[in-house]
C-alpha cells in the first residue's frame, strides 16, 4: 500500500554503548557473531557494527538473538556469499545504540546520490562500447529545520556531532510502521535561511557511511 511521508520522525543517534569485540562472524543468511561478552546487549538492540568485512562496517542493525556470552545474530543481514564478505576475515566490534534524540520541527527533506556507478570499456576489435556497473554514489540527506528549533535535544546533538565529525546513525520512523536505520555523519548549517513567505530555516546534511537497513516493522 502507498504511502506519503507525513508523520515520519527521524532521530540521530546521540549515545552509545562500550564497543564489545566479536571474534568470528558467520557465513549465512543471518550473520551470527561470536562474542565473550554480550554485556548489556538484548533482543531488539540497534548496533553499530566494526568489522573487517567492509560491506558489514560501520552499519546500523537490530539484533535478532543474544545468547548470553556467546553470540548475538544481525536481522536481516546476509553475510552467505564468501565472495563478499571472505569467510574467518569479518571479525571486529559491535556497540549498542543507547540514545537516540528526535529532531524536530523537520520542514523539508532533499535526498541526493546512490546513482549507479558505470564504468565505459572498449575492446580495440569492437566499434561498440561496453558497460558495467561499479556500486554506487554516496547518498546525502538534507532536513531543514525550523531555525526557532535551536535549543531542542535534537538540535542540540546535531550541534555536537557536526563539532566533532563523530561516526552515528539515522533512524526513520515511517507511518506505516517500517522504520530505517542509516549510519552517517551529520553536519549541521547554523546559518539561518531567510525567504519571503517561508519559515526561517537551517539545514542538516546527513552523510552516508554505508547501505542502510530497513525493517518493516
Amino acid at each position: 500500500m502507498a504511502q506519503v511521508p507525513t508523520g515520519t520522525t527521524f532521530h540521530i543517534a546521540s549515545a552509545y554503548g562500550s564497543n564489545l569485540p566479536f571474534t568470528t562472524a558467520s557465513n549465512a543468511t543471518e550473520c551470527v557473531l561470536g562474542m565473550a561478552s554480550t554485556t548489556g546487549l538484548a533482543n531488539g538492540d540497534i548496533v553499530e557494527v566494526t568489522s573487517g568485512w567492509g560491506r558489514l562496517n560501520l552499519r546500523l542493525v537490530r539484533l535478532k538473538s543474544v545468547v548470553l556470552n556467546t553470540s548475538v545474530t544481525l536481522e536481516g543481514i546476509d553475510t552467505s556469499s564468501t565472495t563478499f564478505f571472505p569467510a574467518g576475515s569479518g571479525a571486529g566490534t559491535v556497540r549498542k545504540v543507547s540514545t537516540f534524540t528526535q529532531l524536530q520541527q523537520v520542514l523539508g527533506i532533499q535526498s541526493s546520490g546512490g546513482d549507479p556507478k558505470n564504468v565505459n570499456y572498449k575492446y580495440y576489435e569492437s566499434d561498440v562500447e561496453f558497460q558495467i556497473n561499479d556500486g554506487f554514489s554516496a547518498t546525502t540527506m538534507t532536513l531543514e529545520l525550523d531555525a526557532d528549533s535551536i535549543g531542542t535535544a535534537g538540535y542540540t546533538a546535531a550541534k555536537s556531532l557536526t563539532d566533532t565529525q563523530s561516526n552515528t546513525g539515522l533512524r526513520i520512523n515511517t507511518r506505516n510502521g517500517a522504520v530505517i536505520y542509516q549510519p552517517c555523519t551529520v553536519a549541521l548549517n547554523e546559518a539561518v535561511q531567510f525567504q519571503d513567505g517561508q519559515v526561517n530555516r537551517v539545514r542538516l546534511a546527513i552523510n552516508s557511511n554505508n547501505r542502510l537497513v530497513r525493517y518493516a516493522s
